[in-house]
């Protein structure tokens, strides 16, 4: 089996954040009920912040670690997932299009994610997030060139 490469360090900070975001609405909750003097000082809010603060610091971790990929001569090969591992290998000969993608805060730190758009309708594109935005630009020129190259 071939070596995988990892997705930039980055992509752990940015889905830390986008999982504290996700999970503010819990702790919000959390402090309003602990207010509402209905249960003792503490039942309520320090469970749930003991379960934030491992949902934001390791889950992020695992999920860079269960991700990875590899581009060969003709093909892509992507490997994510924790529990329901996913490796999809995408020929270059059934690639449609390509895009590079950034949302606000994938550009704050130079990172976006490649999405290659594949003929047939199962697995029809496979999303690579958490690359640096030159690495991502780079593998969708060598894409287009090896398309470009084919269909000549």
């Amino acid at each position: 089996m071939e070596e995988l490469t990892s997705l930039d360090p980055r992509y752990v900070t940015v889905v830390r954040i986008r999982t504290a975001l996700a999970t503010l609405p819990i702790l919000i909750a959390a402090f309003v009920l602990e207010g509402a003097d209905i249960l003792p000082f503490g039942v309520v809010i320090a469970p749930v912040i003991l379960l934030a603060a491992f949902i934001i610091f390791r889950i992020p971790l695992r999920r860079y670690s269960a991700r990875g990929y590899s581009m060969g001569e003709d093909r892509l090969r992507v490997v994510r997932g924790l529990l329901f591992r996913s490796d999809t290998v995408v020929p270059f000969g059934r690639v449609q299009h390509i895009d590079v993608d950034q949302g606000p805060l994938e550009r704050a730190f130079g990172l976006s994610t490649l999405t290659v758009h594949t003929a047939g309708t199962h697995n029809a594109s496979v999303h690579l997030p958490g690359l640096a935005s030159d690495d991502a630009v780079a593998m969708r020129e060598e894409i287009r060139a090896h398309i470009k190259r084919e269909t000549l």
